[in-house]
Order: C-alpha cells, then structure tokens, then sequence
C-alpha cells in the first residue's frame, strides 16, 4: 500500500531475546511513546511520529508502548500503523489504567490503536491490579490479547511488584532500569529470569536527563569496545546487555535518534566485566 515501511537496504541483524512464556523473539530495541507522542491533533507533529515510526520499522524495530495515560499517544501511534502498513508487524503493547471498567478501556484503546489485538497489555503502574489483573488474564484465556503483565515506573512499589511476580502467572513484568537506576538488579531482573517473565525496562535514558547530564563529559575512548559511539548507545547497550531484560523501550521524536538506538542491538555486546566498568565510570562523573 502505499506509505507503507520497506524493508531497509542489508545490514546486520537486529539482536533479539525470546519471550519466555511463547518462545516468540522480539529486538531488543522497542519504542515508547510517553511525552514524544502526545501531540494532539497537530498535523505536521503527527507526520513526524508516523516518520519515526517509519524509521523505527525499516531498522528492524517491532515493540511499539502506549498507554492511556499518554494523552493522543494511542491514536498518534495508530494513525502512523494505518499509514505505514504496519498494523500486522506490530507487537502492540498496551496498558490498563483505571480503577473503573477496564474492558472498556481495552477496547477504546484498540480503536485507537487500530489494531486487530494487542499483543501485550498490562496493568498500568498496579492502578486497581487486584482488579484489572484478572480481567486481562481472562482476555488472554479467550484469546483477545496474547500476552499480559504489570508496569512501574522511578522504583516504586518494588515490593508488591515482586509479590504479583511470585504468585500469578504473568508474561511480562515492565520497569524502570538504566545505569544509575539498578534497584531492579537485586530482585526483580533475577526473579524474572526465575520465573520465565520477560522484561521491558522503561526510562533507560531518564526522559533525556541522564544523557543531558552525560554529554557535560567526554565519551571515554574504550567505549568503542563495547560497540558504542556515543552516550546515548552507551546508556542503552548497558540496559539491554542485562541478560534479564528482553527489551527496553526509549521514547524519542526525532528520526536520527530512533536510528542510533537500534543500532545498539546491533554488534557486540558488553559482557559482565564490561558492564561493570561502564556502571562504575558514569557513578564516578
């Protein structure tokens, strides 16, 4: 159809994880939307998602994140699938985020997102999980979602995140995670490989500030030995590099960005030893 993402000229492959409850694999590279795609009804801002998208899809890319919460994010993303073709390419992944009828939610979500389901859909920074948990297992049971999970976001309610972990048969558990923010390293990332939950970790750049406090310092040389070439690839390779996290999912609105963060997936990654060094240099600036 026309508009529609072709695939980009060869390149090497984008690296991915397996979800573990499926077995489907998935890059290790995703898209959020929080903030870069709440733009209303402005037209020229909505092509420039829809091209970010486009960039997003040619590079490999498939784990696109909304959320209600996000203002026009829903229908921001949905308009650019029609465009580019790309509803079926899509891993589609949704939020539940009301402590009132969460079905109704789903489905306004779905319209929005113009998508025949969604291939993830959790509950929303627990808002009403004892609720709205259920509801969304029960969706998956009649095959109206494929997967579900929880999110949190800057570290809270950890303990209570690792409680549902520990009892109910979840898919995916999303949380924040980046270089300086590790409190997920000493529980949740090894419960999750325990468990078999797939991880999607949000906020690897802190909505732009870590690398705003990163680039007031020179790239140390050795980064290139851990296939980075600059701070942004640095943060993200160091997130994705856990080998607990299926997938992370950065926000951005500007093409040139979306293009160097799938390049992390791609290349060598940082082993233990390296990810040590790298946690360790940007603690000390």
């Amino acid at each position: 159809m026309a508009g529609a993402v072709t695939p980009a000229g060869a390149q090497p492959a984008m690296a991915t994880r397996p979800i573990p409850s499926t077995g489907e694999q998935v890059p290790l590279v995703g898209l959020g939307t929080w903030i870069t795609f709440n733009v209303g009804q402005d037209p020229p801002a909505r092509a420039r998602c829809a091209e970010v998208m486009r960039a997003f899809f040619e590079g490999g890319g498939r784990v696109i994140d909304s959320s209600p919460m996000y203002g026009s994010s829903q229908g921001v993303v949905g308009e650019g699938l029609r465009k580019l073709g790309a509803q079926r390419g899509v891993f589609a992944a949704d939020k539940v985020w009301t402590s009132g009828d969460g079905a109704a939610q789903v489905e306004a979500s779905r319209r929005q997102w113009q998508v025949e389901r969604f291939d993830l859909l959790q509950v929303h920074n627990l808002l009403a999980w004892e609720k709205q948990l259920p509801l969304v297992l029960e969706m998956k049971a009649r095959g109206l979602v494929r997967t579900v999970g929880i999110t949190t976001s800057e570290g809270r309610r950890h303990a209570e995140i690792e409680q549902i972990m520990r009892t109910h048969r979840i898919d995916f558990v999303q949380l924040t995670y980046n270089i300086l923010d590790r409190e997920a390293e000493a529980r949740l990332l090894p419960l999750a490989r325990d468990r078999g939950i797939a991880v999607l970790a949000n906020r690897p750049f802190r909505e732009g500030a870590l690398l705003r406090q990163l680039q007031r310092h020179p790239l140390p040389p050795w980064a290139a030995e851990a296939g980075c070439s600059s701070w942004a690839q640095f943060a993200l390779k160091f997130v994705v590099s856990h080998p607990a996290v299926t997938c992370a999912i950065p926000a951005t609105s500007r093409v040139d960005h979306v293009r160097e963060n799938l390049g992390v997936a791609r290349g060598r990654m940082p082993d233990a030893a390296m990810r040590q060094r790298m946690a360790a240099h940007v603690a000390a600036l």
